[in-house]
């Protein structure tokens, strides 16, 4: 014998609230965020692909995106829009790579080149 839902029972109305408040409440307990420019979106949910932004925030995210946990600086990513599932815009990466806390450098370091110099008045 099958359940009964509770989908047969509500108005439009009465779900598409449910499915925003729940929404909202995923944003509230996850701290990820995305930044493209000057505009900052929460992730409602990530996963290793891609992850999950609330439709009514969503920018048109394409190409260049940094990726935070708080103000924790996680990954730089290349990201497309795949689809809008409900209220969610869900993106796929295309790159995922992990931010570095220095500089790249755009020469050919040594191998044998010395972590730090002596001093010449010691």
């Amino acid at each position: 014998m099958g359940g009964i839902q509770m989908d047969n029972f509500m108005s439009d109305e009465v779900r598409m609230g449910l499915q925003r408040a729940h929404t909202k409440a995923l944003g509230r307990k996850n701290r990820m965020r995305v930044q493209s420019g000057n505009t900052t979106t929460p992730i409602l949910r990530s996963w290793e692909g891609g992850f999950a932004t609330a439709a009514e925030d969503a920018p048109a995210l394409r190409g260049r995106v940094d990726i935070y946990d708080g103000s924790k600086h996680l990954y730089q990513c290349l990201v497309i829009f795949s689809a809008r599932e409900g209220n969610e815009m869900i993106y796929e990466y295309k790159r995922h790579t992990p931010a570095e806390d220095r500089r790249i450098v755009d020469y050919d370091r040594p191998d044998d080149k010395p972590v730090a110099l002596i001093p010449d008045d010691l």
